[in-house]
This record gives C-alpha cells, structure tokens and sequence, in this order.
C-alpha cells in the first residue's frame, strides 16, 4: 500500500491593505492618494480632508484596516482621531511637524512620514505596514492591551522645520528673534542671518509651533522671541534693534509675564 500524499498547506493569499487617507491640504492629500493607487499591495478606499469627516466615514467601514493620517487638522487632530480609534485601524502619520513623532508613537503608530516626503519613503513605510498584516494574518501578531506602560517625556526640541523655497529647513529656536505675519506668510527674523527667512504658512500655525516658555504672540502680526527682548516701554518691546507693538488683545498676557521680570 503506497504512503498517502504529504499535504501541502495552500498558500497564503497575498495581503492587500484597505486604506484611508486623511489630509486637510488638498494637495498633500491628492499626492498620499495617488502613492497609495501606484502601491499594488494598498488599496485606497477612502478620502477625506478632515478628521471629523474620516470618524464618520470609518464606523461605515469597518475593512479600512490603515490610515495615512495627518496630524495638524482644525476641529479634531490627527493624534485625537488616533487616539479614538486606537483598537480600530493602525496608523502612518504624515505631518510637516517633526515634533509629535513620539506622541505618534504612544499612539502605536506603525510609522511617521515628515512632509514633504517622496515615494521612496512613502514606499518604505507601506512596506513596513505590509509586514505587520502578513503577521498578523498568519497570527503571529499579539493582541492589544488596553494600557501600554507609560513612555517617558518627550525631550524638548531645540528646532523647528520650516518650509521655505520648496524645501524644509531646519531652524534653531535660540535663532529666532521675532516672526512678522503677513497675508499668506511668515517672516522668521533671525540672529544668524541679515534676511529673513520667508515660509508660507500662517502666524497661528507658528504659534501652535514655538514653545510657549520661549516665544509669546504680542500682536496679531507679531511672535516674539523671549530671550531676545532687550527692554520694554510703554506698549513696545525693543529687540535687536526692532521696536515693535504690544497691541490691546495680547497686552494683558504679555504684563502678567513682564511683572515676574521686576
């Protein structure tokens, strides 16, 4: 009697990742959508220029299995989205803010893409995510707890990335003597150079950018650099040669500072 036939275990069907792509930049969520049609192994099954609207989008579709997320949004954050589906789809943030990399890891996102990024390294983290689900396909992946032990502070940086001529540049914050708003860009005045640098972006997403200990909004067209004020008068601050406005709306925050220099 001849020995029964070895039975060979069928292979495993190749992995295609349902993903949703959430940027309230239209360009930048046109870019992440067409990387992810151009990968063979995403499938793009969602699009949405808000967090508010992926949230909603998402309780109907419970097969997106991988978010390319933005992390600045108004209304709800890339980070808050994350955190409210947090057992839901994993994660690959993409943000021009190379500060939130560790909040995006307490999170448990798979990668952290810094814009402006190109396919290779879009590619280099679908990849990354492609390898989780064949894991976890063949279930060799554990499942989630529901509270992970607690990371360390993130230390603070002492830079921030700005965009400027189509590439980001990066610019320490001990060089940053004041930024002047203007309709649809910033100026960062700096001690290091003779002329500003010139980045399109808001007064507001600066604000949000610089840390609070070291920076304050004196005006709706002024951030000033803390260190850098060399004397105050009557509704003005002098710095590097510079006498700017301390307007009504922000004179009471900057006094209750200045009174704690007496």
């Amino acid at each position: 009697m001849s020995a029964p036939e070895p039975v060979v275990p069928a292979p495993a069907a190749p992995v295609v990742i349902n993903c949703v792509a959430v940027d309230d930049e239209p360009l930048a969520l046109g870019l992440v959508c067409s990387f992810i049609e151009q990968t063979p192994f995403l499938r793009l099954v969602g699009r949405h220029e808000s967090a508010v609207a992926a949230l909603r989008s998402l309780h109907e579709r419970p097969d997106a299995q991988l978010l390319f997320l933005d992390i600045k949004m108004p209304d709800l954050s890339g980070l808050e989205l994350a955190r409210v589906l947090q057992f839901g789809p994993r994660v690959i943030f993409t943000t021009a803010f190379n500060q939130y990399a560790l909040e995006g890891f307490r999170v448990d996102a798979l990668d952290y893409l810094l814009k402006p990024f190109d396919y290779q390294e879009f590619l280099r983290a679908a990849l990354k995510a492609k390898a989780y689900f064949e894991l976890k396909q063949a279930g060799e992946v554990p499942a989630p707890v529901a509270a992970a032990a607690p990371l360390p502070a993130a230390p603070e940086e002492d830079h921030i990335y700005l965009k400027v001529e189509y590439q980001l540049v990066r610019v320490p914050l001990a060089s940053i003597v004041y930024v002047e708003g203007l309709k649809d860009y910033v100026k960062v005045h700096l001690t290091s150079q003779t002329r500003p640098l010139l980045s399109l972006t808001s007064l507001r997403s600066m604000e949000e950018k610089l840390p609070a200990g070291k920076f304050m909004r004196i005006h709706r067209s002024y951030i000033v650099g803390l260190g850098h004020i060399q004397s105050v008068g009557r509704g003005t601050v002098q710095l590097a040669g510079e006498t700017l406005p301390v307007s009504d709306g922000y004179r009471e925050a900057f006094d209750q500072f200045f009174s704690r220099w007496k």
